[in-house]
């Protein structure tokens, strides 16, 4: 494997990848050009990826996999199904998106996960991680149905692999005994650490005697086997242990190979091939470096997860919203010694780290397990403690059940801090936080809070973790209009709007960080402008005074304008008995496309220009 010491700067040459037009070239290629391949791929994908940024070191770490896979199988028939995607660049790249890639995560361009709108080559549409098994097992269902005889791989990563659905997945395929293949890809590093039993038990694997011999010599083990042999379920159980230490996986009714070097090639492919010859459910255990090829990455696996465009001349960086809470949480650790941080494997992204090292026993990462998280969480608040959860609002939705069942149902005492809400960008809408208003304020004894800026973040953290009860607060990836924070130990009265304007006919009521492109329109034409800042409960008060005063009412908020803030307004005037002229801005009944957060902001006419010419056409 060629080892790379930095981006390149120009496009490579590159022989053999030039040629790669679908998956059917691979495959007139000989095994030693399929290696100069993997060479090729790899500097290609770091000179696409300085380009556009995105998710690569675990792209890094699969592409010796993705060229067998796609060297053995008969796509787009055959079908590889990937879990969350962070790892299938190097599959966009081998299925004629290779001249696109530089418009990959941009408006228009190629999505940064797997979409099935994009290509037919891409099986499901992922972003959310440990799906591939269960949707693997049920396309294998649906070809027995259909008496076909397709291939279907799953390829999930050992973070991935930590989820509860990926185990309810594989006891259904033990059980139903059909022809899923699923690949292990083993790199033991997720987005954070993995933490857990299912990781030490990985661990235990790659540490052990066998594996170590095994990776020095899988060739010639598997040459010495009878063929077959090592895909027999009846393997002797003395066999069984030299090539793995236990059983977790044929315990669960799959016949385990492994664990093999998956930066093999030939073994690979060999391997693979076997598992394709029989027509019962198989896992394959094989061991990758993130990142590996790419020396940087492979020191440093939590840097290099994903990266952002690189700049000639970066902009001057401001605080982001999840280094604040981290300092907020910090600063509160350090005043109440019952405070407990929980995160489902983003301490680096939620902006925990530094939480960690100071409270390293009041720290928890649940890894990739956010049902486990919210439920954790309300067996600590069950007892005295007070839980802080920081968790993605797109990952809350994984967890609704939990939230109403375990945690609101029985008013606990436990505090969300709802991280990426609203448009998160690049990502795509399978990241995009725009549903968590609607799916919260439904629930009683929720409290929804939605600051403006950083301080006003600050000051609601301090709130809603006082209050006694189930409370979260919804805050963007990324920066805000960078407001200092005036005094650590502030709080807002729960359920109190601020009124920022006094004005005449027009009042905007926001929620959320857009305030500030509101603010010179409210000033320059004399309209009302209220900070409301809690969802729920809302001000009645504040809207009783403004249905008063004003004719005309506009609500904005970063967030979809079904079951939304705007909605709770309508709702609430109509209890009230208000009638007045009012229209809602936000996110539109749609899934939100990828590119940056303002062109997806201003693709939703949420810039300050449109939302200004919204509001003054709305007074005509």
């Amino acid at each position: 494997m060629k080892v790379f010491k930095d981006f390149p700067i120009e496009k490579p040459i590159t022989q053999f990848l030039d040629k790669i037009e679908s998956p059917e070239d691979l495959k007139k290629l000989t095994i030693d050009e399929l290696k100069v391949l993997a060479d090729e791929l790899r500097e290609f994908l770091l000179f696409s990826v300085r380009q556009t940024g995105g998710h690569f070191g675990a792209g890094l770490g699969a592409i010796e996999i993705t060229i067998a896979l796609h060297y053995l199988l008969n796509m787009p028939s055959d079908k590889i199904v990937w879990d969350t995607g962070h790892q299938a660049y190097p599959h966009k790249i081998l299925t004629g998106r290779r001249d696109r890639m530089h418009l990959i995560r941009k408006i228009d361009g190629l999505a940064a996960f797997p979409s099935i709108k994009e290509s037919n080559y891409d099986a499901m549409s992922v972003g959310h991680s440990s799906t591939s098994i269960s949707a693997a097992l049920g396309m294998n269902e649906a070809i027995r149905h259909q008496k076909s005889s397709k291939n279907i791989f799953s390829v999930i990563g050992d973070g991935a692999m930590t989820a509860g659905i990926a185990f309810e997945a594989m006891m259904h395929a033990g059980h139903l005994n059909n022809n899923l293949k699923i690949i292990l890809n083993d790199n033991d590093m997720s987005i954070s650490k993995n933490k857990g039993g299912l990781s030490d038990y990985l661990a235990k694997v790659w540490a052990s005697k066998s594996y170590k011999k095994l990776k020095s010599s899988g060739k010639k083990v598997l040459k010495n086997l009878p063929y077959g042999l090592h895909l027999t379920r009846n393997i002797k159980d003395g066999l069984k242990s030299a090539v793995m230490p236990g059983n977790l996986f044929e315990d669960l009714g799959l016949h385990y190979i492994g664990p093999i070097d998956g930066h093999d090639i030939p073994l690979l492919i060999k391997t693979i091939n076997r598992m394709m010859e029989k027509n019962e459910p198989y896992l394959l255990h094989v061991i990758t470096k993130k990142g590996a090829g790419f020396e940087p990455a492979e020191n440093e696996r939590i840097k290099f997860h994903a990266i952002s465009k690189i700049e000639n001349t970066p902009a001057p960086k401001k605080a982001k919203f999840q280094d604040i809470f981290g300092d907020w949480l910090c600063h509160r650790a350090e005043k109440d010694n019952k405070l407990v941080g929980i995160t489902p494997a983003m301490k680096e992204g939620s902006g925990m780290v530094h939480f960690e090292r100071e409270f390293p026993e009041r720290f928890y990462d649940v890894a990739i397990a956010e049902q486990h998280a919210v439920t954790f969480s309300a067996g600590l608040a069950l007892e005295n403690m007070k839980p802080v959860v920081a968790i993605y609002s797109t990952f809350l939705q994984r967890a609704y059940d939990q939230l109403i069942h375990d945690v609101c149902l029985e008013n606990l005492d436990v505090t969300f801090a709802l991280d990426r809400a609203g448009i998160v960008g690049e990502d795509g809408p399978t990241h995009s936080g725009n549903f968590d208003i609607s799916f919260m304020r439904a629930i009683p004894n929720m409290v929804i809070a939605t600051p403006s800026d950083e301080n006003e973040m600050w000051q609601a953290l301090n709130s809603c973790y006082e209050h006694k009860g189930p409370a979260a607060v919804r805050y963007p990836r990324g920066s805000g209009r960078g407001a200092e924070i005036t005094d650590k130990n502030n709080k807002v009265d729960i359920g109190k709007a601020k009124k920022i304007i006094d004005g005449e006919n027009l009042c905007i009521l926001n929620f959320g960080v857009l305030l500030d492109r509101v603010e010179t329109l409210a000033i320059s034409n004399n309209f009302g402008l209220y900070d409301m800042r809690f969802v729920k409960p809302i001000d009645v008060q504040a809207l009783k005074d403004i249905g008063n005063k004003y004719d005309q009412i506009v609500t904005l908020e970063d967030h979809t304008i079904m079951g939304g803030a705007g909605s709770c307004v309508s709702e609430h005037f109509n209890m009230l008995g208000i009638s007045k002229k009012i229209i809602h801005l936000g996110i539109e009944d749609k899934f939100p496309k990828h590119g940056s957060r303002n062109e997806i902001l201003e693709l939703n006419e949420l810039n300050a220009d449109s939302i200004s010419e919204k509001i003054l056409n709305f007074t005509k």
